[in-house]
């Protein structure tokens, strides 16, 4: 016999999608105080699996300087982007059909972490094999886009998830970011 009253009994997570935290129509629909939290509360382990991440320098002020402190803190912060002279990237582009291209945003991005100067503990790697996934990791929360078609990014839904078990949700993820980093290739900041 259960204690809880009904009305409870139905908000009360018990399977494996109780690792997610909440669910958005779009990546955009999430509240920028959201991700803000993500990134100031996250001490230990930021990873940045996004195609672009061009985004996050436009919407978080001070992005590189709050980053570096936490580096300097002994935070390990990886940068995975797709590299902006693949024929991958070009492909997209031709898909997109978007004025801003995607070599352009991931260049936003290389220029905004080469700005933060050399930093140890910040680290880039290309790997094109993220095009229809970005998770954006933060301890043991995560942010995860599945790219839908040719929609932008910000126009994909979006998982909030956090660490609950061995192999849940947020392990496959993570481990799929690890997988990446280790297959990547080095970006020269």
């Amino acid at each position: 016999m259960t204690l809880w009253p009904k009305s409870v009994r139905s908000h009360v997570k018990t399977g494996h999608d109780r690792e997610i935290i909440a669910a958005y129509p779009f990546r955009s629909a999430a509240p920028t105080s959201l991700w803000a939290s993500l990134i100031d509360g996250a001490s230990q382990n930021l990873a940045f699996a996004g195609y672009t991440n061009y985004f996050l320098w436009q919407q978080h002020p001070r992005l590189g300087a709050r980053l570096k402190a936490k580096a300097d803190a002994g935070a390990r912060i990886r940068f995975l982007v797709g590299d902006p002279e693949s024929d991958v990237t070009r492909k997209r582009e031709e898909v997109e059909g978007a004025p801003l291209t995607v070599s352009t945003r991931i260049k936003i991005t290389l220029d905004a972490l080469e700005k933060m100067g050399e930093c140890r503990g910040v680290e880039a790697r290309f790997s094109d094999q993220h095009i229809a996934l970005s998770v954006f990791q933060f301890d043991d929360q995560m942010l995860v886009t599945p790219h839908i078609a040719s929609l932008l990014g910000d126009e994909s839904p979006m998982l909030h998830l956090r660490r609950l078990e061995d192999d849940g949700l947020y392990d496959r993820f993570a481990g799929h970011v690890t997988a990446l980093w280790e297959s990547g290739r080095p970006v020269e900041l």
